[in-house]
């Protein structure tokens, strides 16, 4: 597909900061936009939304730290803010000042924090399907608590390379509303090879996740309000992960300008179902 191949030929670099390196890829001319990819994907689920939009912004693809082709040592700290703080320096060492935030899940829960302490950079926050104050999405805090146990990796790598599991609700199910895309080894092999090939991966996935903070997002109940940037979620109606009514309830918690776009027939990731649709909305938007 055209858009796999775009995404492919990016060149990828990898950006040494603290004790990670961060995966980077760049694309296009104009205003900034970076890419926040959640979990447990990387850069790559941005594929089908890129070559459009790198018509009109430079594009900034991330590998947050723990997935991709990211890097990691035993003292990295995963936590969001600390993940925050990463980004926010890696987008200082480029000079790039002021940008617009584009960012899914867990990687929005990072977005907001950065839109939190960087009050005069972020001009706009684009959400998608993203944690919900006093929400807790399945299976998420199951695989933070045992996650770290010795044996979980390797189980983990095992579960990964069958079918039933990448089918089921413990597994890959519901990124998708449309259940054949489950099928389509462009979709999830990306996502599912790294931690199958590689302990490490597994490891950073889990450690990654690990470090998502339910009390900071708990808080941004009150916390919302004092995000400046202009706002706008986009929400898969069929998300069972991230309930479409509890994600409306969101916007009055902003007093910046916020909007709402739901998505039909989507999932948890509207932008691989429906990327046109996403596509129009980003633009109408950014560029208003």
């Amino acid at each position: 597909m055209k858009e796999i191949d775009t995404y492919k030929k990016l060149a990828l670099q990898k950006i040494k900061i603290e004790d990670v390196s961060i995966g980077l890829r760049q694309i296009g001319q104009g205003k900034h936009l970076v890419f926040i990819h959640g979990f447990p994907t990387h850069g790559y689920t941005w594929r089908k939304i890129i070559p459009a939009l790198s018509k009109h912004f430079r594009c900034h693809i991330l590998d947050l730290p723990g997935l991709g082709d990211s890097e990691w040592t035993r003292k990295t700290n995963f936590n969001t803010t600390s993940q925050a703080s990463y980004i926010r320096k890696l987008l200082d060492n480029l000079g790039i000042h002021t940008y617009s935030l584009i960012a899914h899940n867990s990687g929005a829960t990072i977005a907001r924090q950065i839109a939190l302490t960087e009050k005069e950079k972020v001009e706009n926050l684009v959400l998608f399907n993203t944690e919900i104050p006093n929400h807790r999405p399945p299976w998420i805090p199951f695989y933070q608590k045992v996650g770290q146990l010795p044996f979980v990796p390797t189980l983990l790598r095992t579960c990964l390379q069958q079918q039933w599991f990448i089918k089921s609700s413990m597994g890959f199910r519901e990124f998708y509303a449309d259940k054949s895309m489950l099928d389509t080894a462009s979709n999830i092999f990306p996502y599912v090879d790294p931690a199958v090939r590689s302990l490490y991966s597994t490891k950073g996935a889990l450690k990654y996740l690990k470090g998502i903070d339910w009390k900071l997002v708990d808080d941004f109940e009150h916390l919302h309000q004092r995000i400046k940037a202009r706002t706008l979620f986009i929400w898969g109606e069929k998300d069972k992960t991230f309930p479409i009514n509890l994600g409306r309830q969101m916007v009055e918690q902003f007093k910046s300008e916020t909007e709402f776009v739901s998505i039909e027939n989507a999932s948890l990731l509207p932008h691989e179902e429906k990327p046109n649709e996403v596509v129009s909305a980003i633009l109408n938007f950014i560029k208003e």
